[in-house]
């Protein structure tokens, strides 16, 4: 059986990179909801709906554990998914615990946490950061534009880059000890945000550790491997067999071999 892996649309594909090198051994099914991305700037009632429609659909096609790879949709609707359904349903967070302790053991003090609007608003975000961050140091931005950017498949420096250094205008780079991508769409521009702090600014993700505890749960319930590796996609449904746009997928691959 496979793992199903969703998103609102091709943030989810960084994800998927790190289980394919973790779990090789395994089957996917990647659903990107692309009649509905983005999600950050929608309603969180908004977001619950379509990501409880979005697993619906994954689960009957018969997978033994879903990865939900996308910050904002793990806020809005994981424990309405893991009520709901018995097999394995791991979410994802932004890593602003080892981005903190980071900083505790840095020369700077400051984190600085990106993620898209509806992620920044909610209350289990401000609670990991409460949890986290005894002497608040964090500081959140919203970059819902990346998120525009990536499903447009423009990584041009001449068009983000203008973004970027506008949105982080009002912030210090060498003030920052870590800065922590909390969208998974955010990743596949973690080369120009290195572009802009200081080298020894470390830009963490929160994906190897959402494998790995995939990985562990799996490991715990006697359900790894029996695959290849194979990974079969859908688009809010409908299985993509476009030749384009399997092509497509094939070039965030590359891009991010090439920027890790």
């Amino acid at each position: 059986m496979r793992i199903g892996i969703m998103d609102s649309g091709i943030g989810g594909i960084t994800v998927l990179r790190e289980a394919l090198k973790l779990l090789p051994n395994e089957d996917y099914l990647y659903f990107a909801d692309t009649e509905n991305v983005p999600y950050g700037e929608k309603t969180k009632p908004e977001v619950m709906r379509l990501v409880c429609e979005a697993v619906d659909f994954i689960v009957g096609q018969g997978v033994k554990a879903v990865l939900v790879a996308c910050n904002t949709a793990t806020y809005a609707a994981i424990e309405s998914i893991r009520a709901k359904y018995s097999i394995p349903v791991v979410g994802m967070e932004p890593a602003v615990k080892p981005a903190v302790e980071r900083s505790r053991n840095g020369a700077h003090k400051r984190v600085l946490v990106t993620a898209t609007p509806m992620t920044i608003k909610e209350e289990k975000l401000h609670n990991l950061i409460a949890r986290s961050d005894s002497e608040e140091i964090v500081d959140l931005l919203p970059l819902p534009g990346l998120v525009r950017f990536a499903e447009r498949y423009c990584f041009d420096e001449n068009e983000v880059l203008p973004y970027l250094k506008e949105r982080l205008s009002a912030y210090n780079g060498a003030d920052y000890e870590a800065v922590v991508l909390g969208c998974t769409h955010f990743i596949f521009y973690k080369d120009m945000f290195r572009r802009l702090f200081p080298p020894e600014t470390e830009i963490i993700d929160g994906n190897l550790g959402t494998v790995r505890n995939l990985k562990r749960i799996l490991t715990e319930k006697s359900l790894l491997n029996g695959g290849s590796g194979d990974v079969v996609f859908y688009s809010s449904g409908v299985k993509v067999e476009d030749a384009a746009i399997l092509g497509g997928y094939k070039k965030l691959f590359e891009r991010l071999d090439d920027i890790m």
